[in-house]
């Protein structure tokens, strides 16, 4: 059995693991301690291995993306609310 072990420090280790969770097989293992995610897969053969794990850098590099757009997005003032005058 091939295995590696790949640790990420996160925007979000909660979040972007649960987004790519649906995407995990048997053979693969996450954990999430604060803001770093480590997942561990596991293949009967190399070329399998590089698979399954580029794959997973692909989903990760998306569901990264859309955390960091989403925490810039939620730190602007909403321009609805900016625009209505309550004095």
């Amino acid at each position: 059995m091939k295995r590696a072990r790949l640790r990420t420090d996160s925007a979000d280790g909660r979040i972007v693991a649960a987004a790519l969770e649906p995407d995990n097989t048997t053979e693969m293992e996450t954990v999430v301690d604060g803001d770093t995610i480590e997942t561990t897969f596991e293949r009967e053969r190399t070329g399998g291995l590089r698979s399954t794990i580029d794959d997973y850098v692909v989903n990760l590099s998306v569901a990264e993306r859309v955390v960091q757009m989403a925490n810039e997005h939620s730190d602007q003032p909403n321009s609805d609310t900016a625009n209505n005058d309550t004095s």
